[in-house]
């Protein structure tokens, strides 16, 4: 025996959600995701003059296309959280996971409109705006998915925890 309890077989962590909490959240983070595109494209077409999604002629608030893509952005936000939570209930270091495939899949945002024919302001403010929403979505959806799960017990199948189990949050005196 090389190391201090080597011999003894070590169950593989197993974590589960407060799914209540983790889906309020999550549609928090969507309601985050949609105003960060809104802001987004309040700040390219107002402040810079970029025309972001519609056309200079259409104003500060763009038309249709703004908001599809701030609803496109609040669903990208739920397809993120259900990622989470399947990779939380059935992967090992779901947070790595969920980390990498949320990074590639931001990359492949901004990459996307850098390479339309398509002025290169509006170009470079697209992929600036994607950047936004991606980090707010991954970072959001960690950090609740984070204090969200807790481990599950190794002879519970369904992964509830008794009231009695949990631990208990020490108190503020």
């Amino acid at each position: 025996m090389t190391e201090y309890g080597g011999d003894v077989p070590r169950a593989p962590e197993r974590y589960t959600l407060d799914a209540g909490r983790f889906w309020a959240s999550s549609v928090a983070t969507a309601v985050v995701a949609a105003l960060v595109a809104i802001v987004g494209v309040l700040i390219a077409r107002g402040l810079f003059d970029v025309p972001v999604l519609t056309p200079r002629s259409h104003g500060i608030w763009g038309d249709a296309h703004t908001a599809t893509y701030a609803a496109g952005a609040a669903v990208g936000a739920l397809l993120g959280a259900g990622l989470m939570h399947l990779l939380t209930v059935a992967v090992a270091e779901p947070r790595r996971f969920f980390g990498w495939i949320m990074a590639l899949v931001t990359l492949i945002a901004i990459v996307m409109p850098l390479t339309l024919a398509d002025r290169t302001g509006s170009r470079i403010a697209t992929a600036a705006i994607n950047l936004a929403i991606g980090v707010a979505i991954a970072t959001i959806v960690d950090s609740v998915a984070r204090t969200t799960r807790h481990l599950r017990p190794p002879d519970s199948p369904s992964g509830r925890v008794q009231a009695e189990e949990r631990p208990q949050r020490p108190t503020r005196a």
